[in-house]
């Protein structure tokens, strides 16, 4: 297995990424979210007044967002395997103009759908709704993607009154399940087999990767938890392929990635986020 392939590359992704092998099963694309200002790492005392400058988010308005996001896109795409999948992670400031952007890149008919996803940690007020949700959009390289639509990363327990409603045989083995019959052709559903997720998730806080409580924290600015990547690699890749995360950040896809069994590659053009990522795969 080449270093390359499972390292933390320092740069930026529009240059590096082209000089990788291609066949990447998986990518995870975090980019900045045109928030504005710039963003700092905790520093020593656990605070980020003082902490190093991560990374800026301030482009010029939302049109230089999209100037930058765009070849990008299309470097990412070019490294990507034909039945592999892009998981772009927005939020509200720039998702709805990417989505279109990313049409542009990839083609319409490769939009698979997309996921929303509640860190759990946003804000709440009086004078209208506020946003507290993140989106993440589904694209295909090709005209198949992997999707492990069975595995257990994608199904929930049934709910209390369904299970008393509905789950009232047991098989030879004990096992409670029901049973219907859709044209003419009969399913059996298991209790313990869960349902499946839909696309919104609302079970993995933010706040797991943003607590220095919590042992993955790294005190990197936006770190997504854990949970969300494991979710996200165990669906989208199979045991053994290669996953990409172009602006990889603290490394939390790579790091996932890897006790995951897949090849991982992170790429970021912030030397802090290299250096938290690279010390934290050395002590995983």
């Amino acid at each position: 297995m080449s270093a390359a392939r499972e390292s933390i590359l320092h740069g930026d992704c529009l240059e590096v990424v082209p000089s990788l092998e291609p066949g990447f099963e998986l990518v995870y694309m975090d980019p900045p979210f045109n928030a504005g200002g710039a963003r700092r790492a905790r520093g020593a005392r656990g605070d980020r007044a003082r902490g190093a400058a991560a990374y800026r988010d301030s482009w010029g308005g939302l049109d230089a967002f999209l100037v930058m996001l765009r070849p990008r896109l299309g470097v990412v795409r070019d490294a990507m395997a034909e039945r592999s999948g892009l998981f772009l992670h927005l939020d509200h400031r720039a998702v709805h103009d990417a989505k279109v952007l990313a049409d542009g890149v990839f083609g319409r008919a490769q939009f698979r759908g997309e996921l929303i996803w509640t860190p759990g940690n946003g804000g709440r007020g009086r004078g209208g709704p506020r946003v507290t949700h993140q989106t993440i959009l589904i694209y295909s390289r090709g005209r198949e993607l992997v999707w492990n639509d069975d595995h257990p990363a994608l199904r929930e327990p049934y709910a209390a009154t369904s299970l008393e409603m509905h789950f009232r045989s047991r098989d030879a083995d004990g096992r409670r399940y029901r049973e219907r019959t859709i044209a003419g052709r009969t399913y059996r559903y298991y209790a313990d087999h869960g349902r499946r997720l839909g696309s919104v998730w609302t079970d993995l806080p933010a706040m797991r990767a943003n607590t220095p409580l919590v042992k993955e924290t790294t005190g990197y600015p936006t770190q997504k938890p854990e949970s969300l990547l494991e979710r996200i690699i165990l669906i989208g890749s199979r045991e053994g392929a290669r996953v990409l995360d172009p602006m990889c950040g603290s490394g939390t896809a790579v790091a996932v990635a890897r006790r995951l069994g897949r090849e991982a590659t992170g790429v970021d053009a912030s030397e802090v986020a290299c250096e938290l990522a690279r010390a934290r795969l050395r002590a995983s």
